[in-house]
């Protein structure tokens, strides 16, 4: 299959490793992942903090440089629930009948990237090899928006040599959430903590998710209190294999 890979911005500026993560695991299974130059953002940043509008041109330019895609891979489950959740509604907005026919015929082909390989491609067995002990937080945008259920933690079970641990209050938010670390910091250190003593509780070396944005909120905590444990996106584990050395 032919895979058109939307890096998200995230992935590009901050974590690119993800990002040749997924291309390896990808071609490791036979695919071919092609990467549209001309992709930008998917205009969540601009959406969620009330410049509605100026997201428009995003949706559009996402359309142009992905119609033609077999299947678009996302390795965020938030941009890919800004999606599915807001660009119809955004282009319905604008009365555009052509760009809401344009979403609607692409969107069914959008999964985030334990999504395609679970249910567009019916696998949990990537052929990868992770020898450390790990623990799996479910981010909100994977788990309430495109229920992404126990596909990340099917495929992790299927990591050979791994060791995965539980994680007590899977399902609690991390406190993130954009601009709400920014605007309830309070609360958001709160659920923080909580986020953190349940992962040190695991005695897990590693932390993984479907999103670098959660990730990244709770590597900041566990490095301030310089607990040596990491955070790995899901991606860099199903890469992992018996050459890799982490």
């Amino acid at each position: 299959m032919r895979v058109s890979l939307f890096i998200t911005c995230y992935n590009d500026t901050l974590f690119p490793e993800t990002g040749k993560s997924v291309v390896k695991v990808l071609e490791r299974l036979g695919h071919s992942v092609e990467f549209p130059a001309g992709q930008t953002c998917c205009g969540q940043m601009h959406y969620n903090t009330g410049y509605q509008f100026e997201a428009m041109p995003l949706v559009q330019r996402f359309v142009d440089q992905f119609r033609g895609a077999e299947a678009v891979v996302v390795p965020s489950s938030s941009c890919v629930a800004m999606m599915k959740d807001h660009y119809p509604k955004m282009a319905a907005s604008l009365k555009d009948e052509k760009l809401r026919a344009d979403v609607d015929a692409l969107l069914p082909r959008v999964y985030e990237f334990s999504e395609f390989l679970t249910r567009g491609l019916g696998l949990v067995d990537v052929g990868a090899y992770y020898p450390h002990r790990v623990t799996y937080h479910a981010s909100c945008h994977g788990l309430r928006n495109l229920e992404l259920g126990d596909g990340p933690l099917r495929l992790l079970k299927a990591v050979r040599g791994i060791d995965l641990v539980p994680l007590e209050g899977l399902e609690q938010c991390c406190g993130f959430g954009g601009t709400f670390a920014i605007k309830n910091a309070e609360v958001s250190s709160a659920m923080l903590s909580e986020k953190t003593t349940a992962v040190l509780n695991t005695g897990a070396e590693a932390c993984t998710a479907c999103d670098n944005s959660c990730l990244m909120h709770i590597q900041g905590a566990l490095h301030r209190q310089k607990t040596g444990v990491k955070t790995v996106h899901l991606a860099e584990i199903l890469a992992g294999d018996e050459g890799t050395t982490r």
